[in-house]
């Protein structure tokens, strides 16, 4: 998905998504639920071992 996609989904800017991709970043978990969501995955997959 591109990042222009993910920011209307998420409804978030587009400089969140960079700096959580690339960047010096650590999004939160509420941040990293949202973008989970939008990107239709379960946040468990995120801990899964």
């Amino acid at each position: 998905m591109l990042q222009a996609a993910l920011t209307v989904r998420a409804g978030v800017s587009r400089n969140t998504i960079s700096l959580t991709v690339t960047g010096p970043f650590n999004p939160t978990p509420k941040l990293t639920l949202i973008q989970f969501i939008a990107l239709y995955k379960k946040f468990e997959n995120l801990f899964y071992f």
